[in-house]
């Protein structure tokens, strides 16, 4: 603005400082507060939505506040000082450079007046942007966060029910053999006994982690399971779903129901991958004490559990210290004498009378089957689920299809609940529309404020809804999703949106109160704010271009939110130049007219 003073005649840099200043200040001023208010209140939401909006706020909070600062002390002076220089003719680059946005301008001028002159049609259309705007609202699949390529993997491992630890150990082994053959993979780590379905002989767990993303194929990425997105929500990626027991069924009932639960995802086209760990039928040996021969022949009870803990089992003994190295000491029978329930024969127990009496003579054994875990949620008895969205559905689709299917296939006496980031997702949708909703009238408040009116800030607010067409639609064309990236891009473009109709407004106010037309001050604020729209908004896209095109690890959330701000700035931008000049002179027009019949 200081330059095009100095342009347009004025040859003290200083005065054109100082006039360039008085018009822009409460442009500043305005803009700089419009996307503090915006961001500030986001940082005190609670939840896992408040936790990852709150560094991106606070940090865009802080910096518009420096450089609202530094726009109005630092940069007059050092324009003062450096355009009042002369510089010499500009080379051909800049001279063709101006000549093109001179012509631009002009074009854009004349296109403006037309507008205005059919304003009725502008409007119908501006109305049309603001109903499609809403439709591709509703159209953009949801997602929380988008399944991130972290590097690493997990493969489970589960043998049939009953089988030993050194079964499941040979097929880990196997399994893990199979996984090190793969060009993609770099380290491979396995674990027999436990997984996150659940501890067991049975399972195992499988960690791997993948080469340099520049040394793997594309198809590296489609990973037996994905890892959470984020630390601390569920264990898998994907959704977790819970089988409630709100009848008390038996424990068999609730694995029939959760198994054909399991089956009916598995046969939609809208989920896949269904799995569960539970299971009512793991075989296990139940052995009981006689305690009528027990006392007969005075041996404790406690004897005889500590005795089977041991042989069967372990039991600690104590430590010892061997070059420099600390041992544990634990007991326990070998291997040929705990395979099978008839090894009992062999081991003894001492009574109190110093006799050692056979331990089958006071115990007896019976096969039975059983869950190695019984889970609880919300005080019922349940069993959970994880599984995926199919390729080309969202998590949300994915949640809305198990919704469905619970209607028609859960029984009388079952229940769903949804947990992990399943449940964060559900949560974080009314929340991100809470932080959109309070963010707009955040922005409005602090407009009515600063202009002392309830009129204007409507018009600047009017360029959110085709910031949002815009951002939604680019979502929509690349594929993407509603994801919290997203919405953090949408909080953002609120402001930035809101920006550019401020500079035209602003101007436009000024203008009328040199006692220029509504059309005429719209059209020259247009005109002269034309420049620095076009010069920031590009500035803007260009920068968020390397998130649009983003490659490797951490490439979801960066092609989400870069993809939204990206559509957004450019539809905000492209039609807000004739919008929001338009609105202006419909709105304006309107208040005067009004006043007008009211001051009769």
């Amino acid at each position: 603005n200081i330059e095009r003073h100095i342009r347009e005649g004025q040859r003290d840099a200083f005065k054109a400082a100082s006039a360039a200043m008085k018009e822009v200040t409460g442009a500043v001023i305005a803009t700089s507060l419009v996307l503090i208010a915006v961001f500030v209140p986001v940082a005190f939401f609670p939840g896992t939505t408040g936790i990852l909006f709150r560094q991106f706020a606070l940090t865009i909070a802080f910096s518009i506040a420096i450089s609202a600062f530094n726009a109005l002390t630092l940069t007059p002076a050092l324009s003062a000082r450096l355009l009042g220089r002369e510089h010499g003719a500009k080379g051909r680059f800049f001279t063709g450079f101006d000549r093109v946005v001179a012509k631009t301008t002009e074009r854009y001028r004349g296109s403006l007046r037309w507008s205005l002159g059919r304003k009725v049609a502008a409007m119908a259309l501006f109305l049309v942007g603001l109903t499609l705007s809403f439709v591709i609202y509703q159209v953009v699949p949801r997602a929380f966060i988008p399944d991130e390529d972290q590097g690493w993997g997990m493969l489970l491992v589960q043998a049939p029910e009953g089988a030993s630890l050194e079964y499941t150990k040979r097929v880990g082994e196997r399994a893990q053999s199979i996984v090190q053959q793969q060009p993609e993979t770099d380290t491979v780590f396995a674990i027999t006994g436990f997984s996150f379905a659940g501890t067991a002989p049975n399972r195992g767990l499988m960690f791997f982690g993948l080469k340099p993303y520049s040394e793997r194929r594309a198809d590296a990425m489609v990973l037996p399971f994905v890892p959470p997105p984020v630390e601390g929500l569920g264990t898998f990626g994907g959704f977790q779903y819970v089988v409630q027991d709100q009848g008390g069924h038996t424990l068999e009932e609730l694995a029939k129901v959760t198994q054909d639960m399991v089956a009916a995802g598995n046969s939609s086209k809208d989920v896949q991958g269904l799995f569960t760990s539970y299971t009512a039928s793991d075989p296990q040996f139940v052995v009981t004490i006689d305690r009528e021969k027990a006392k007969a022949v005075r041996v404790p009870l406690q004897q005889i559990t500590d005795t089977l803990q041991t042989y069967m089992g372990s039991a600690y003994v104590n430590d010892f210290d061997f070059n420099n190295r600390s041992y544990r000491v634990y007991v326990q029978a070998d291997r040929q004498f705990r395979s099978h329930p008839k090894d009992l024969r062999q081991f003894y127990v001492r009574s109190d009378s110093g006799m050692m009496i056979p331990m089958d003579n006071l115990v007896r054994v019976a096969s039975s089957t059983t869950p190695s875990v019984i889970t609880h949620y919300n005080l019922f008895r349940s069993a959970e689920i994880n599984g995926s969205a199919a390729p080309g559905r969202s998590s949300g689709d994915a949640i809305e299809a198990m919704e469905r299917l619970s209607e028609k296939a859960l029984p009388q006496g079952f229940g769903y609940e949804w947990t992990g980031i399943s449940l964060e997702e559900l949560q974080s949708g009314q929340t991100a529309a809470l932080l959109f909703g309070l963010g707009t009238l955040v922005v409005y408040l602090t407009l009515a404020a600063q202009y002392e009116s309830f009129v204007l800030p409507f018009i600047v607010l009017m360029a959110v809804p085709m910031a949002l067409l815009g951002a939604l639609g680019a979502q929509w064309l690349r594929g993407l999703q509603n994801d919290v990236y997203c919405q953090i891009g949408l909080v953002m473009l609120v402001g930035l949106s809101s920006k550019n109709a401020i500079l035209i407004v602003e101007f436009a106010e000024q203008l009328r109160e040199r006692g220029l037309s509504i059309v005429d001050a719209a059209v020259e604020a247009a005109r002269i704010r034309l420049r620095p729209i076009l010069m920031t908004s590009l500035a803007f896209i260009l920068g968020v271009v390397p998130l649009v095109v983003a490659h490797g690890a951490g490439q979801a959330g960066r092609h989400s939110v870069g993809t939204t701000v990206f559509g957004g700035m450019i539809a905000s931008t492209v039609l807000n130049l004739f919008f929001i000049p338009v609105l202006y002179l419909v709105i304006e027009t309107a208040r005067e007219r009004l006043g007008a019949k009211a001051g009769r």
